[in-house]
């Protein structure tokens, strides 16, 4: 039973003034409802009121923490200043949820009775509190408050699409849905986390129950349709102001106000950085994990979501530019992903059975490969996007980079039947449908993680190599790869 304290009449007055809605009373009204509000102790996991009980009263927070839990899902929490219970103050109905305790808390107590005993509150006063507690309850805003007032698992995507970043995101709720945490998400990456206003975030729910019971308020998104749906819905253009070091110290001060306990990377080598920046600012109690998803697999030591996808999207491209090619006579010279390795520019090509691939690691003379066109009566060339790309920076070209290797071919002497075409990156590849291979993965990465969290890590990387599931440590992780020189060698149809 809660222990019920001594009151102290004016130090009740001067918290209630500071309490929404009672702040709109005035002083004389105020003062009249601070003396019906009686003070309780409530110890940890203590039952305020549970679902079925009988009401006539509500509670204001003096301090404390507390659990709001309907149907067995905890659906928000209560601090300093809220109100619960204030609709079955006002229709005398049964109570439809269960608040307990989960910290020591102190509560104000004040009841129909009391309210409307004439003899304390003059009836001016009786309808004009209860009017103000009808607009609290019938507030949208006051849910959401409840709702969003702790984030427990939040997370932040950020850079450029790839198919998988929803997959994963789907995965991760449900797993840690299934053990108890509850999943929100930034809905503009970094951007959001440094704006830390209420609509820049969003509520992940895998349950369709508990779905049900909260798809009213704002933001509240249904995830398992997330699992194969294209792009990424919590994304936006990768936010380069995030670099400076006061949109990172804010970010790290919302984090900190919402109660995040777990923040969850989810992208490229961008995201990991800033991710890790951001673990520098927070306290240690806030776990910080990164899930690489990425079409160019710039991530090393593990597979990346989005690879497999991409590969096969960037073959079947390939395939269909080499049917052309052998129909009309022509050299393709088609730029695909890979600003470093090449790892997407050199899988395709291996995939498809393109001619060549001309990467950033590789030195082919221009010379060799205009020998190796001038007889041939149809090729596809691919070419990784970082092809000499400090090369063309320094020497201002912006030419792409299979109009770069067309200008060096020229320059080498070209002569060729073919009708040469450059085709620059097509980024249709980025809103691709993800595959069963990189939605395995993500599951397999989402559980994962899931084990991670649930075993106090933190700073980590899930990560999947040769069929193994494990993890890698953020200063150990590699986001320069580099892909292997023999298979570099198989994609080398032109014996250049």
């Amino acid at each position: 039973m809660p222990e019920e304290l001594t009151r102290n009449p004016e130090a009740i007055l001067e918290f209630l003034k500071s309490v929404y809605p009672f702040s709109e009373l005035s002083e004389s009204e105020a003062r009249v409802v601070a003396n019906i509000l009686t003070p309780f102790e409530y110890k940890t996991s203590e039952l305020v009121f549970s679902a079925g009980d009988p009401s006539g009263c509500a509670f204001i927070v003096q301090s404390g923490r507390l659990a709001f839990e309907k149907k067995g899902y905890i659906t928000g929490y209560y601090h300093t200043r809220d109100v619960l219970g204030e609709r079955r103050l006002i229709d005398g109905m049964p109570r439809t949820a269960t608040v307990w305790a989960e910290e020591p808390s102190v509560l104000y107590r004040i009841t129909n009775k009391d309210l409307e005993n004439l003899a304390l509150v003059p009836q001016e006063t009786c309808l004009k509190v209860y009017k103000l507690l009808s607009r609290l309850a019938s507030s949208s805003e006051h849910e959401e408050h409840r709702l969003y007032s702790e984030m427990d698992v939040l997370l932040v995507q950020d850079g450029g699409c790839a198919p998988g970043y929803n997959s994963v995101t789907a995965y991760i709720t449900e797993y840690l849905e299934s053990a108890g945490r509850r999943v929100f998400v930034a809905a503009q990456g970094f951007k959001s986390l440094v704006s830390g206003k209420r609509d820049d975030f969003r509520c992940l729910v895998y349950s369709f129950s508990l779905y049900r019971q909260i798809e009213h308020i704002h933001g509240v998104i249904f995830a398992p349709p997330l699992r194969e749906a294209r792009g990424a819905d919590f994304r936006t253009e990768r936010y380069k102001d995030f670099k400076l070091l006061e949109n990172q110290k804010r970010a790290a001060e919302n984090i900190i106000e919402k109660k995040v306990k777990v923040l969850v990377g989810i992208g490229g080598n961008g995201t990991l950085a800033g991710i890790k920046d951001l673990t520098k600012l927070l306290p240690k109690e806030v776990q910080t994990f990164f899930i690489p998803v990425t079409i160019d697999s710039d991530v090393s030591g593990t597979e990346c979501i989005g690879q497999h996808t991409g590969v096969e999207v960037g073959a079947e491209k390939i395939r269909c530019y080499m049917a052309d090619a052998r129909t009309h006579n022509r050299c393709y010279i088609i730029e695909l992903m890979g600003a470093s390795g090449g790892f997407h520019a050199l899988h395709s090509c291996l995939g498809a059975g393109a001619h060549l691939a001309v990467l950033p690691s590789t030195n082919y003379a221009p010379a060799d490969i205009a020998k190796a066109l001038k007889n041939r009566s149809s090729t596809v060339i691919v070419v990784a996007e970082g092809y000499k790309a400090k090369e063309r920076k320094e020497k201002g070209i912006t030419l792409n980079a299979a109009e770069y290797l067309h200008e060096e071919l020229k320059a080498a002497g070209l002569e060729t039947r073919q009708r040469v075409i450059c085709e620059a990156f097509s980024r249709d590849v980025r809103g691709a449908r993800p595959n069963n291979m990189d939605m395995t993965l993500a599951q397999r990465m989402a559980r994962k993680l899931t084990e991670l969290v649930l075993e106090g890590k933190s700073q980590m990387m899930p990560a999947v190599l040769s069929g193994k599931e494990y993890a890698i440590p953020f200063n150990e992780i590699q986001t320069d790869n580099t892909v292997d020189r023999e298979l570099a060698l198989l994609a080398n149809r032109l014996s250049v």
